[in-house]
């Protein structure tokens, strides 16, 4: 049986030796958002912590608990290589390679004014609020700048970020995917014909002072060796790759 734990720091010890975890796993810990699922809700040796499309598997390899995540598509990132096991043993998955960054980075501030104010003549920053939200939820492109959170009131209490804007329209944006209580992950997306003119480095950059000025903790992990580029242009230092897979 599946059990989503009411006090989901009870599954802290179970995630504690994973390498640069993601913050996304922090906040289903931190009970901010996303779940932990369980098979055991007193003493769990194995859990499954499930935010947006992520699924992150920790401890002992549990098929009754793989088997138990949301039905629908997402991406299962196993702790070591019995998980990933069990994955291609049992289910129809899909393989790829993310990248890790590190969790530590001491951000050069001079740097990041340089880069927000880089931004090219035409295009403007906006807070995202509550107009932008709706308009980024109805948009493919940028949807999970706001969509993992569970309604506007909530995006608003806890999430953070910034949208590029030309002739009134979003071009690029930075923002919460999620949210932990000392910070947030950062999702960036651009419009294809804007991309390569900056546009993101200055709104990531524009996101990451924000933060900093509010004592969050900027997060980023990343999907692409392009993201991990641009996250090592803002400071941050790249830490590892690790395994993923694409699962109904």
């Amino acid at each position: 049986m599946i059990f989503e734990l009411k006090k989901p720091s009870i599954a802290a010890p179970v995630f504690a030796d994973w390498e640069d975890l993601d913050t996304g796993v922090n906040a289903c810990l931190d009970n901010v958002m996303g779940k932990i699922l369980v098979t055991d809700p007193d003493h769990p040796k194995s859990a499954l912590a499930v935010i947006g499309d992520f699924a992150f598997c920790a401890g002992d390899a549990d098929l009754e608990l793989l088997r138990g995540k949301p039905d629908r598509w997402m991406i299962v990132v196993p702790q070591d290589e019995a998980w990933e096991e069990l994955i291609e043993n049992n289910f129809p998955a899909y393989k790829r390679i993310r990248y890790a960054i590190k969790k530590d980075t001491v951000f050069d501030r001079e740097k990041l004014e340089a880069m927000a104010k880089a931004l090219p003549e035409g295009y403007t920053f906006r807070r995202i609020d509550g107009e932008l939200y709706d308009v980024c939820l109805k948009d493919e492109i940028f949807e999970d700048c706001v969509s993992v959170f569970e309604s506007k009131e909530r995006y608003l209490e806890l999430g953070r970020g910034f949208a590029v804007m030309k002739d009134g329209k979003i071009v690029s944006a930075a923002s919460s995917y999620s949210r932990f209580l000392k910070g947030i992950d950062i999702e960036i997306d651009t419009v294809k014909e804007e991309r390569h003119k900056g546009l993101g480095s200055a709104v990531a950059a524009k996101l990451i002072l924000a933060c900093l000025d509010e004592g969050l903790y900027p997060a980023w992990d990343a999907a692409n060796k392009l993201s991990v580029r641009l996250a090592e242009k803002l400071g941050y230092e790249f830490s590892r790759e690790y395994v993923c897979y694409g699962m109904e």
